[in-house]
């Protein structure tokens, strides 16, 4: 690959960046649904199911980590339906004809879901801080928070991709955000695995949410991390890769590039 090519890659990935941007903004329903779901579930599990769990800590504290995982998950789902609207929507049969590098759309997708997630986890901290969240981090350990959520968001973000290109409709690929929703109930997101059934702890421990849950927890109230944050790395980390080459050779595929 030469230096005009790569060049060529960012201009246009800049431009579909711009235009997912531009699609977030003008759609404000889908932001807002994005950051209010969480919200919703934090107050119902801090509010509702709080009192009644018993973790040794507040447990506002202790749920905080399992929200912004689900919120992420959710907004990164959303790309999935945006992908395949553009498939059924027929932009793939333009881009046959346009002179535009075969990544940059893909990249716009991937970059605008990773600034939408930024805004909404963003809003769910300032609101957990209101419900009582007091994090003890310091800025080495915030730092690390984002950098797992990072990796995290990216690697959602590419599978969402290839979701939203194998679909065949738009309500297929809203199909993906079940997915994602459903995983972080099945680890150690709301409850110490170690409460589950014998069967369930075993699929809650070796679930990549568990990993990447008790990292953020231990970067942000300190408790012990372990090999936790290696786990997370190695689990989204070989996401990410598989995710990027799969969504580049489907879509080099479906549109003959």
């Amino acid at each position: 690959m030469n230096v005009s090519s790569i060049l060529w890659g960012f201009s246009d990935g800049w431009e579909m960046f711009k235009r997912n941007l531009k699609h977030i903004f003008r759609n404000p329903e889908s932001l807002f649904i994005s950051i209010i779901l969480p919200i919703i579930l934090m107050l119902m599990f801090v509010y509702v199911f709080g009192g009644a769990i018993q973790i040794g800590t507040d447990y506002v504290n202790y749920v905080v980590p399992g929200i912004i995982i689900i919120c992420v998950g959710y907004g990164s789902s959303m790309t999935a339906v945006s992908v395949c609207q553009d498939k059924v929507g027929g932009l793939f049969d333009r881009l046959r004809s346009m002179a535009i590098h075969p990544s940059a759309l893909l990249v716009g997708h991937v970059t605008g879901s990773f600034v939408r997630n930024m805004i909404s986890t963003t809003l769910v901290f300032i609101v957990a801080l209101l419900v009582g969240f007091r994090p003890e981090a310091s800025i080495l350990h915030w730092i690390g928070v984002i950098a797992f959520l990072s990796l995290f968001m990216l690697a959602i973000s590419w599978l969402s991709v290839i979701f939203g290109l194998i679909a065949d409709s738009v309500e297929t690929a809203s199909a993906f955000t079940f997915f994602l929703m459903f995983l972080p109930y099945v680890s150690s997101a709301f409850v110490p695995t170690e409460t589950m059934p014998s069967w369930l702890h075993f699929v809650a421990e070796n679930q990549p949410m568990t990993p990447l849950i008790e990292t953020l927890r231990g970067l942000l109230i300190g408790t012990p991390i372990g090999s936790n944050a290696w786990l997370s790395v190695a689990w989204f980390g070989g996401l990410l890769i598989f995710a990027v080459i799969g969504a580049v050779v489907v879509f080099n595929r479906q549109t003959g590039k």
